[in-house]
């Protein structure tokens, strides 16, 4: 039977990584995720926390690089505004309702209206 010890999880072997300092460092960045999901405007906010870990082989051994990348909620854009092009500029009002704010149109007098 071996001294060794074996690790068989991923999650036991990042927890050693670095002297436990990334997982020190995903604690940190979940709570910056949490902390910025909560202070989010927004009824609904989504954000994403990536773990990344580079396996490479050096002779007899494989090293085991990790990365962790946090991406917060997009902050709240700017609606967009319609506009019309008018006489080589830009209107905020469409051209079939220029006529709506002009004022009182003439209106028609026939013989009918008259008698």
């Amino acid at each position: 039977m071996s001294a060794n010890r074996v690790i068989r999880s991923l999650f036991q072997a990042l927890g050693l990584m670095n002297r436990t300092r990334f997982e020190e460092k995903c604690n940190a960045e979940m709570q910056r995720v949490i902390e910025a999901l909560q202070e989010h405007p927004e009824e609904k906010a989504k954000a994403t926390l990536t773990i990344t870990v580079d396996f490479t082989k050096l002779g007899d051994r494989i090293d085991m690089k990790p990365a962790v990348k946090a991406k917060l909620p997009d902050d709240k854009g700017f609606a967009s505004t319609a506009f019309w092009p008018l006489e080589g500029g830009l209107s905020v009002q469409h051209p079939s309702q220029t006529d709506m704010f002009a004022g009182p149109r003439e209106t028609r007098t026939s013989a009918a209206d008259s008698a």
